[in-house]
């Protein structure tokens, strides 16, 4: 049924349909029996897909990767999709609008999407009220940015802030120097700039009552040496796992006319030509981890066999994004399915 409305929905521009499934979907809450109705048409659950990663429980592998909730609006209602786990975010200290618009399109003949959204979201404390209201038995992980605004040298206040007022209330962390549309922020993932970020989150995670996993994002267009060096820091500071990984600067292979791709400018992208390179990178860092590091896989899975070829390169959890956006909120329970059955 998604494929016949697809095309509709395809005619007006990516950020108008976003909000516009979000009223939808937020309009559940006010429909008897809505959530109920669309969790049963949507979730695929069996025992067999359950798994303790992080000492978190999650009822199914699949998560719904960040971007899609920043503000943290819709976890319940999005639940109902049959989603293990939401990642919000990325969260900043203070509100900020983002890049001007427009600052999302698709590119249909490739099954991608770029974007170049800059971090737009309602600030820190928006969210936490926000997640007051959260199913409790949701797992949320909370990804975490600094404000466009903050330079550099200062962007670890920015990172301790959010980490500080969102801890009693998100189950994990992530933490994201890898976005590629926000000012100088990749210049984050070098050694020094990285460890002065997760020192002063450890530090505050040190002084709690529980210890929470704190991840690190990557981006795909790191080199092995830069990925290496991102490992160490991880073993090094005592992260828990990492996210890989966010979209990509890279425009090579793509069916999309250049023409085209040129007038859309810069901007991560995302979907099935990042498939390859998100198990290529999967597959090294669980390789030089010798399966020990947890891995959240995300990147170009976009059908049931790539979330398998994923879990299969050493993924412990996956993440969907662009596939949601392409092939329907049925995405999760097909990958469930093909999972529990494989």
């Amino acid at each position: 049924m998604y494929r016949f409305f697809r095309p509709i929905l395809f005619l007006f521009s990516p950020e108008f349909i976003h909000q516009a499934v979000m009223l939808m979907l937020g309009a559940l809450r006010f429909i008897p029996w809505g959530r109920s109705v669309v969790k049963k048409c949507c979730t695929y659950q069996r025992q067999s897909l359950s798994k303790v990663v992080f000492g978190i429980n999650f009822q199914n592998p699949v998560g719904l990767a960040a971007g899609f909730d920043k503000n943290a609006e819709h976890v319940n209602d999005l639940a109902c999709l049959g989603f293990g786990y939401i990642e919000i975010g990325s969260v900043t200290p203070l509100a900020q609008g983002g890049n001007p618009k427009p600052r999302s399109f698709r590119l249909p003949n490739d099954r991608a999407l770029i974007n170049r959204m800059g971090f737009n979201n309602k600030g820190v404390e928006a969210v936490v009220q926000n997640l007051r209201r959260r199913n409790p038995k949701l797992v949320v992980g909370a990804n975490i940015g600094k404000n466009t605004l903050t330079p550099n040298e200062h962007a670890p206040n920015d990172y301790a802030t959010c980490f500080a007022a969102l801890y009693p209330h998100a189950d994990y962390f992530v933490v994201n120097v890898s976005c590629p549309n926000v000012s100088c922020l990749r210049e984050l993932q070098s050694r020094e700039q990285l460890t002065a970020i997760v020192r002063r989150l450890t530090a505050h995670r040190a002084a709690q009552p529980q210890r929470k996993p704190i991840l690190l994002k990557l981006s795909p267009d790191l080199t092995p040496a830069q990925i290496d060096e991102a490992l160490e820091v991880i073993a090094n500071e005592r992260l828990d796992g990492v996210v890989a990984a966010n979209t990509t600067t890279r425009r090579d292979g793509l069916q999309t006319p250049q023409a085209e791709v040129d007038a859309i400018g810069n901007g991560g992208l995302s979907g099935a030509p990042l498939t390859q390179r998100a198990l290529e990178m999967v597959r090294y860092i669980s390789r030089k981890t010798h399966g020990k590091l947890p891995i959240i896989g995300v990147g170009g899975i976009m059908t049931p066999q790539d979330a398998r070829n994923m879990l299969q390169a050493g993924a412990w959890l996956i993440q969907v994004y662009t596939g949601f956006i392409y092939q329907g909120p049925m995405l999760v329970k097909k990958i469930c399915r093909e999972i529990a059955t494989a």
